[in-house]
C-alpha cells in the first residue's frame, strides 16, 4: 500500500487537521469569558464573545470538512490498493489452498473484509487521529489554565484506557467468531444458489432451508455476543466520565474559594473537560472497530501467507520452439508427507501423439494434468518437454504452450469472442478459426449478433455441446504444442457428443494430446493407452495390445461391453 502520491493532498488534510483542532482550546477559552459576562449581564460583553466564537466555530467546520474531504480519498486508495494487492495475490496462490477455501468465503473476504478494514483506515485518518490531537490539545490547555485540578483528570485516564482495552480483546475473539459464521453462510448461499435446481430436482428445498436458518442463527448469536460486549462497553465508560465530571465540578468549588482560580479560568476549564468527553468517545468506539478490522485483517494476511504458485523467475528457460514430447521420470507426487499419490511414475510421450490415461476414480490421471501444467511439483523425480526439465522453464511460457479442455465447462459471462479469446491479445481472425476448428463457428454464426453473442452466467443461454465447443476453441486459440483433454464429452448426450467430438478429431491434429478418459469408446484409437492405478501405472500400449494382454485395461472395457477394434 502506497501513500507516495498521496503527498500533497495529505499535507493539506493535516495543515486542515491541525486547524481543526487548534479551535477547540480557543473555544473553551472564548467559553471562559462568556459565563462571567452573562452573570454580570453585560449583554456588550456577551455579543462580541458569541461572535468571536461563531468565527471561530464556522473557521473549524470549514477545515473539518476539508480535513475529512481531503483525506478520504488516500484512505480509499488504500483500501482498494490493499484489495487488488490481495487478489493478485490469490492468483498467485497455490491451487491446492484455493481448493480447501469455498468461492462464497473468498468472496467474503475481498469483499467484506476488505471494506471493514478500509474503514478502520479511514476512520483512523479521518476520525481518530483528530480525536486524539484534539485530546492532547484540549488537555493540555486544562493543565495550562490549572495543573492541579489537571491531577484528577490524569487518575481517571488510566481507569477509562484500561477499561477500553479489556473491552477491545474481548470484542476481537467476538468479532473473529462473527466473521467467520458468516464467512461459513456466505459459503452455504454461493453453494445454495448454484445448487438449487438439483435442491428442487430431489425437493429437499425444506433441508436446505434448515440448515441455511441454522448457519444464520450461529451467525445472530455470534454477532449479538459483540455487539452485547460493545453495548456495555459504552455506558461504563459514559458512568466514569460523568463521575469524573462531577469531581471535577466539586475540586473546582473548592478551587475557587481558595483563591487558586478565577469563576473565568474555571468556565474555560469545565468547557475544555466537557469538549473530552466527545473525542473519548469517538477514539473508545473507532478501538471497536479497530479490533474487529484485526479479526479481518487476519482472515486476509490468510490470503497473503498463504503458500504461493511456482514462482515464475526471469532466469527460467524460455525456449526457441517446442515440438512436444513429454518425459516422465521416476516421478512422485504427494499432497500429506506420508501418502504418495503419484508413485513412480515413468513415461515416454512422442510428440504429436495421442495418449489416454486411464484408471479408476483417484487413481492419480488428474494430478498428472496438474504437474504437467505446473500447478504442483514432483516430490521425487523429473519431468521433461523436449529436453527441457520442466521446473526450468518459465512457467508463464509453458501454460501458453498448452491447452486444456476441462470436463466441467466453465467459461465467464461476456460475448462469445470473449470467451474465445479469453484476456489474450489476438485478432478476430484466429478466434474465427479457432471457432473453426472447434465446430463451433456455424452455431455461432446462427445467433443474431454472431460472436457478439452474450453467454449468461454459467452459460445457461447455451447447450452443453455448444458450451464446450467453445472451450475447445478457448483451448485452440495460441496454437498450443500440448492439448490436454479431460473427459470432455462426458457430460453430453449422443447429438453433442458427436458435434464436440469432430471439433475434438480437428483439435488433436498435428499436436500432442493427454487425454483423461472413463468411457474408454472414446480412446480405441489413442496411439498409446496408460492404464493407471493406485498411483502406478501398470499397464502401457494401444487398444489392441491391451485387449490381448488380459489385463486390467481389459477388465475395465469388459464392463464397458467393448471388445478389440
Amino acid at each position: 500500500m502506497r501513500l507516495k502520491g498521496h503527498l500533497p493532498i495529505l499535507l493539506l488534510g493535516g495543515i486542515s487537521m491541525l486547524v481543526y483542532v487548534i479551535c477547540w482550546p480557543i473555544l473553551a477559552w472564548l467559553s471562559g469569558k462568556l459565563i462571567p459576562a452573562i452573570g454580570q449581564g453585560n449583554t456588550e460583553q456577551v455579543l462580541t464573545v458569541i461572535l468571536q466564537a461563531l468565527i471561530i466555530f464556522i473557521i473549524q467546520k470549514i477545515a473539518q470538512y476539508l480535513q475529512d474531504s481531503l483525506l478520504a480519498k488516500p484512505a480509499l486508495a488504500l483500501s482498494q490498493d490493499l484489495r487488488t494487492t490481495l487478489f493478485r495475490k490469490l492468483q498467485k496462490s497455490n491451487i491446492l489452498f484455493i481448493e480447501k477455501l469455498s468461492s462464497g468465503d473468498i468472496a467474503y473476504r475481498l469483499t467484506e473484509d476488505v471494506d471493514r478494514v478500509g474503514e478502520v483506515i479511514y476512520k483512523s485518518i479521518q476520525d481518530t487521529t483528530p480525536s486524539i490531537f484534539q485530546l492532547l490539545a484540549v488537555f493540555s490547555y486544562m493543565i495550562f489554565i490549572d495543573w492541579n485540578l489537571s491531577l484528577a483528570t490524569i487518575i481517571l485516564a488510566p481507569l477509562i484506557a484500561l477499561l477500553v482495552s479489556n473491552f477491545g480483546g474481548r470484542v476481537l475473539k467476538a468479532s473473529d467468531k462473527s466473521q467467520n459464521k458468516i464467512s461459513a453462510l456466505a459459503g452455504l448461499l454461493s453453494e445454495a444458489i448454484q445448487g438449487l435446481p438439483m435442491v428442487k430436482a430431489f425437493a429437499v428445498e425444506e433441508w436446505l432451508q434448515n440448515d441455511f436458518d441454522k448457519q444464520v442463527k450461529l451467525h445472530k448469536e455470534a454477532k449479538f455476543n459483540m455487539l452485547k460486549l460493545v453495548a456495555l462497553q459504552h455506558p461504563i465508560v459514559g458512568l466514569i466520565e460523568v463521575i469524573g465530571i462531577l469531581s471535577i465540578l466539586a475540586i473546582g468549588t473548592y478551587r475557587i474559594q481558595a483563591g487558586g482560580m478565577s469563576n473565568e479560568e474555571f468556565g474555560s476549564y469545565f468547557t475544555a473537560l466537557i469538549m473530552l468527553i466527545d473525542p473519548i468517545s469517538h477514539i473508545t468506539t473507532n478501538y471497536n472497530e479497530l479490533k474487529q478490522g484485526q479479526a479481518s485483517l487476519r482472515r486476509l494476511n490468510e490470503i497473503t501467507n498463504n503458500p504461493q504458485d511456482i514462482p515464475i523467475t526471469t532466469r527460467a528457460i524460455i525456449p526457441d520452439k517446442i515440438f512436444g514430447s513429454i518425459k516422465f521420470q521416476n516421478v512422485f507426487f504427494s499432497y500429506s508427507h506420508d501418502n504418495d499419490v503419484i508413485k513412480d511414475i515413468s513415461l515416454d510421450i512422442d510428440s504429436g501423439k495421442i495418449i489416454a490415461l486411464v484408471g479408476p476414480s483417484g487413481a492419480g490421471k488428474s494430478t498428472i494434468f496438474s504437474l504437467i501444467l505446473k500447478f504442483i511439483e514432483p516430490t521425487n523425480g523429473s519431468i521433461f518437454i523436449d529436453e527441457y526439465n520442466l521446473n526450468k522453464v518459465n512457467t508463464n511460457y509453458l501454460r501458453r504452450l498448452i491447452g486444456i479442455v476441462p470436463q466441467k465447462t466453465f467459461i465467464f459471462s461476456g460475448t462469445i469472442a470473449e470467451a474465445i479469446r479469453f484476456g489474450r491479445q489476438t485478432t478476430r481472425e484466429n478466434i474465427v478459426n479457432a471457432a473453426k476448428i472447434a465446430n463451433a463457428h456455424d452455431f455461432i454464426e446462427q445467433f443474431p449478433d454472431g460472436y457478439e453473442t452474450f453467454i449468461e452466467e454459467r452459460g445457461t443461454n447455451l447447450s452443453g455441446g455448444q458450451l464446450q465447443r467453445i472451450s475447445i476453441a478457448r483451448a485452440l486459440l495460441g496454437d498450443p504444442t500440448i492439448l490436454l483433454l479431460d473427459e470432455a464429452t462426458s457430460a453430453l448426450d449422443a447429438e453433442a457428443e458427436e458435434a464436440v467430438q469432430k471439433g475434438l478429431k480437428q483439435a488433436m491434429r498435428n499436436r500432442t494430446v493427454l487425454i483423461i478418459a472413463h468411457r474408454l469408446s472414446t480412446i480405441q484409437k489413442a496411439d498409446k493407452i496408460a492404464v493407471i492405478e493406485k498411483g502406478k501405472i501398470c499397464e502401457v500400449g494401444n487398444h489392441n495390445e491391451l485387449i490381448s494382454r488380459k489385463g486390467r485395461y481389459k477388465d475395465f472395457c469388459d464392463k464397458q461391453f467393448i471388445k478389440s477394434l
